[in-house]
């Protein structure tokens, strides 16, 4: 939507969840809404970049109430406290911050956690002002940008619906080495491949592993992705923590990203409120201009499911009870 179409939402009290350039959001409107910096998009027309347009997920005719809340890295464990009794949570967390990294650990303690939907992204800029400009997310109420807060946009349902949220996940474990890493975190060092020590980034080198590929660990049927963003002086850094001990195994290429995608869509997306992609797949499968089925939304440095993901589509609807 265009900046005027945007801000004619706001004036008429829409509850919303913003995607857009920095200096985008800086010119809506103050209102009932929370936002996230990015440029990339899911649009129906196919993937693409702007810096002029606003993506709205416009959550109005759907919930009964909702309520923003701000968290610094200390206050985030307190997120599912501030939730309804039915309803769902969408959360933005500024890429690279620390509050980034402390969530990324921290949120399977979270008390409560995957009692009710826990949808959201992590929030980037332009590849180009990686290391230049910050991410960001905006408090619609007050106007104020954060680098380093994550904010919420908590949302409740009418006792007749309830909210689903799916992982769309093209890759597998392959059949290859059984890897684990001795603690956990957003880099490592050492490794253990089949049990054997190693230096991780050696055994990238040595088995010419394409890193576009992700780790995948198997968490009781749910495949779970973990990026490699970089190889440098010895040690590999992820856009999600590794876990200590957990099992992990490259996953299997895909040979075409967009007919596979299709058809791992859900055949009906009319109770769909919302999804988010990776950017990772939008560079590593080439998807500008190409469709992703009916499925909209922004290129995120990072998806939240409950947890944080990787190179995956999280896809949040919202249905009758039966």
């Amino acid at each position: 939507m265009s900046l005027p179409e945007v801000n004619a939402l706001v004036r008429d009290n829409h509850i919303m969840v913003l995607a857009a350039n920095e200096n985008v959001l800086a010119q809506i409107e103050k209102g009932r809404w929370i936002g996230g910096t990015i440029p990339y998009f899911m649009d129906v027309e196919g993937g693409c970049m702007s810096n002029d347009k606003v993506f709205v997920t416009d959550l109005t005719h759907l919930v009964s109430d909702a309520r923003i809340r701000r968290y610094d890295d200390r206050q985030l464990f307190g997120l599912t406290a501030d939730r309804y009794r039915n309803g769902f949570s969408w959360l933005l967390v500024p890429g690279f911050s620390d509050i980034h990294f402390r969530f990324a650990l921290d949120v399977n303690d979270y008390p409560g956690v995957f009692d009710a939907p826990l949808m959201g992204w992590i929030t980037g800029v332009d590849l180009a002002d990686i290391g230049k400009v910050s991410p960001k997310i905006l408090d619609g109420e007050s106007g104020q940008f954060y680098d380093n807060r994550a904010i919420a946009l908590h949302c409740q349902l009418p006792d007749s619906k309830f909210a689903k949220l799916d992982i769309v996940n093209l890759f597998q474990q392959g059949d290859g080495d059984i890897i684990t890493f001795p603690e956990s975190g957003f880099s490592a060092t050492q490794c253990m491949v089949n049990g054997e020590k190693m230096i991780f980034a050696d055994y990238l080198k040595q088995h010419k592993i394409d890193t576009r590929l992700p780790l995948v660990a198997n968490y009781s049927g749910a495949m779970i992705n973990i990026s490699i963003q970089q190889v440098d002086d010895g040690k590999v850094s992820f856009y999600a923590p590794v876990v200590k001990n957990q099992v992990y195994k490259f996953a299997m290429p895909v040979k075409d990203y967009v007919t596979d995608f299709k058809k791992l869509i859900p055949k009906s997306t009319a109770n769909v409120v919302g999804a988010c992609n990776c950017i990772l797949n939008y560079l590593y499968s080439d998807l500008e201009g190409k469709k992703t089925g009916a499925l909209t939304g922004p290129f995120t440095f990072g998806e939240i499911a409950y947890v944080l993901v990787n190179q995956t589509l999280s896809v949040l609807s919202v249905e009758y009870l039966v």
